[in-house]
């Protein structure tokens, strides 16, 4: 390299280093707004239209209103799904006071040839009275999981037709206009979870 293509080099940083400082300084969009409190940035839950475990249909509109806890999974699930929804339930049951009808649990099946209106009904009665049981046609729920970025597919057990559904497990947590505040992992604890809700009520 030679000292003239050097030197261009760096004036050419300086005034790229330049030209972002006057941006932040001058235009709005590019400063930190101190009053802005929406946390996350992840691009997670959009539109959707599903059916609730009454058989309304509903769309994202059900979410509105409230802190949501949702939950993709399926009612076959012989453990991490009904482990993860009985630690919202818990979750919510410690919250102190009324708190805890500010939160909504929200469960949505990956497995909706399996996983009726009816068998959700039934499924979500287990765990929380407040909780929505939410399936559809597969392709409703596979939009309503690419919103959340979950991942699933079916995985075959044995030859004789049955499945498993392997699935990502996380549990997000929307603030009352729906949008993503956090998620959490399958080791989540009640106390952990209540206390993260207790942060936001």
């Amino acid at each position: 390299m030679t000292p003239a293509l050097a030197k261009r080099l760096i004036i050419g940083g300086m005034v790229a280093i330049g030209t972002l400082l006057i941006l932040a300084i001058y235009l709005p969009a590019f400063r930190p707004d101190p009053n802005n409190t929406v946390e996350g940035s992840a691009a997670i839950g959009d539109a959707f239209t599903l059916t609730d475990h009454t058989g309304a249909e509903v769309t994202e509109q059900v979410l509105l209103g409230r802190y949501s806890l949702i939950y993709f999974g399926f009612t076959y699930c012989p453990d991490i799904c009904p482990m993860t929804l009985q630690t919202v339930a818990d979750a919510i049951e410690i919250l102190p006071g009324q708190k805890g009808e500010s939160v909504q649990p929200v469960f949505i099946t990956l497995d909706p040839k399996r996983d009726t209106v009816e068998t959700i009904s039934s499924y979500v009665s287990n765990f929380h009275s407040s909780m929505v049981g939410l399936t559809g046609t597969q392709d409703q729920v596979q939009k309503a999981a690419d919103a959340y970025r979950v991942f699933f597919r079916e995985a075959p057990i044995g030859d004789d037709g049955d499945y498993t559904i392997d699935h990502s497990g996380f549990l997000y947590l929307m603030n009352r206009s729906g949008r993503y505040i956090d998620h959490f992992g399958k080791d989540v604890t009640m106390e952990d979870l209540s206390a993260r809700l207790r942060e936001l009520l």
